[in-house]
């Protein structure tokens, strides 16, 4: 099954399994998530063991986390004021008595043979999670939807296993062992790839504002399932597919797309689609089946009876006396450190610097980049709209182009902004700007002042050499300036006049001047 290419009526169609991806349909996806967010804590969920991503191999293991007998769970007080805040964030119900519960299955990297989570009464219920994506004829509407949170869940990870293929033998990390996770569920009210990875990008968005996680999908800090099924509007939901483990937002994007198209393939072919779980293989894009899942797996959950029911308090006075402060979870505490949320800084983006909403998204969405605008603005006297400008296609173009992110940017928002300021001075012209912006960036060391000097790029400020030069210009174009003359013979003389003074001359000066001469 492969995707191929036509072209039908001057258009480029795609198809998929033979039929037109972009035909009308009656089925529509349905899209439900699973989110494993692991706490950005410097100890495990239960134990003291640190938390530490390139440790060496089982260097990070407690007597606890690998299951020894006679140990006890000690609840990490860390992780539950993230979780907490989590939900806050999230417009949560937060329960003011929780329960952990043993969930039994057996895997070589869960030594216990049960994990320790909340199946029954979990920390947070009932929130919302908004979002938006980029949508419209030409990808620059910003469109806002919103996900229903149906509950937050704190519990432990499991170890790793590394399969090594050329020894036939699987080896076993337990680093990871007890690792703290919030799993956030998401009712499935998203119908495709696109909606469920931008819901992902403002999750991840929400929990670095937080500092509850990290959430480098690459280092698996941040792991998402994807629930996929299809049906005709109005009927039952279909059979559903899990696919497991996708680690980046556009993985999963086309993970979840090509289930949806696969299903709905099924489907039309007469088929039934199976209930199982699946992977994603970025390399070819499709899905690939891991177990079915038709036989109910029976986890057996039964109370944890080494801990006790989690209690949260609304403020310090509801809770017991005699109980040290460092030992409760108060909401008003926590409420009281909420930062601010992606959706108020975009907000607040829009309303201080009068910018469009889709530019107020990408400052957002892209690491550091509100930042580096914010940092441009206070070092010139350039107006908002044009910083914008010179960050979203300038800078964000180079970087893009070179795959780096911001913080790895040759120029400085302090370079950048004395660019602007030569500019605003009347020192350089808009395109001698863009040119210093490029040296600056083959050679970081230098300052825009010093490349301005060096090369004579310096506006030409001489209005007799300006005169002069306009006078050449119209001499040796004595056909073209004859009347009656077109605007467009204008324009050709000033491009020629900025050739000779290699973009240093005053544009609106030098079509005064031509306009004089030719009139």
């Amino acid at each position: 099954w492969q995707k191929r290419t036509g072209r039908t009526g001057g258009r480029t169609r795609n198809w998929l399994w033979g039929r037109p991806v972009n035909a009308p349909q009656e089925l529509v996806g349905v899209v439900g998530l699973e989110i494993h967010a692991q706490i950005h804590s410097n100890t495990k969920l239960f134990s003291g063991s640190q938390v530490g991503f390139q440790a060496p191999p089982n260097s990070l293991v407690s007597f606890f986390d690998a299951s020894l007998p006679g140990t006890l769970p000690v609840l990490n007080r860390r992780c539950v004021e993230a979780a907490v805040m989590t939900g806050l964030a999230l417009n949560c119900t937060i329960n003011r008595k929780s329960l952990f519960d043993r969930k039994h299955y057996f895997y070589a990297d869960l030594p216990a043979g049960y994990q320790i989570t909340q199946q029954r009464l979990p920390i947070a219920v009932d929130g919302t999670l908004t979002y938006s994506h980029l949508g419209g004829r030409k990808r620059n509407a910003v469109v806002t939807k919103s996900v229903r949170i149906k509950q937050i869940q704190l519990e432990q990870d499991s170890g790793k296993s590394l399969h090594d293929d050329y020894r036939n033998q699987t080896l076993i990390d337990l680093n990871r062992a007890g690792v703290g996770l919030m799993e956030l569920v998401m009712e499935p009210d998203m119908s495709c790839g696109e909606e469920a990875a931008a819901a992902v990008r403002e999750m991840q968005l929400i929990l670095q504002a937080l500092g509850t996680c990290q959430g480098n999908m690459a280092e698996g800090q941040l792991r998402v399932d994807a629930n996929v099924s299809v049906h005709r509007p109005g009927d039952p939901w279909g059979i559903r597919t899990e696919v497991k483990n996708i680690n980046s937002a556009r993985n999963l994007a086309r993970a979840i797309d090509y289930e949806i198209q696969r299903q709905m393939f099924v489907l039309e072919s007469g088929g039934t689609v199976q209930n199982e779980t699946r992977s994603f293989d970025g390399k070819t894009g499709h899905t690939i089946p891991m177990r079915d899942k038709e036989g109910l797996q029976d986890y057996r959950f039964m109370p944890e009876p080494n801990l006790p029911p989690l209690m949260v308090y609304e403020a310090c006075s509801t809770a017991p006396p005699g109980v040290a402060p460092s030992q409760v979870v108060v909401l008003e505490e926590v409420r009281e450190r909420l930062p601010e949320l992606p959706s108020v800084r975009r907000q607040r983006l829009v309303e201080t610097y009068g910018i469009l909403p889709e530019h107020s998204f990408t400052l957002v969405n892209e690491d550091g980049l509100m930042d580096y605008f914010e940092a441009v603005i206070r070092e010139t006297k350039a107006g908002p709209r044009k910083v914008i400008g010179w960050v979203m296609n300038e800078l964000q173009g180079l970087l893009h182009q070179q795959n780096l992110s911001v913080s790895q940017s040759p120029i400085s928002p302090q370079a950048l902004a004395q660019i602007l300021n030569l500019q605003e001075n009347g020192q350089i012209s808009s395109s001698i700007a863009k040119q210093v912006f490029q040296e600056l960036w083959k050679t970081p060391g230098k300052t825009a002042q010093q490349i301005v000097k060096e090369q004579d790029l310096g506006m030409v400020n001489d209005s007799t050499e300006i005169h002069r030069i306009c006078q050449k210009v119209v001499d040796s174009h004595p056909d073209q300036v004859r009347p009656p003359w077109k605007r467009a013979v204008l324009n050709k003389l000033m491009g020629l006049v900025q050739k000779e003074t290699k973009g240093r001359a005053d544009p609106v000066l030098v079509r005064a001047i031509l306009e004089q001469k030719t009139s």
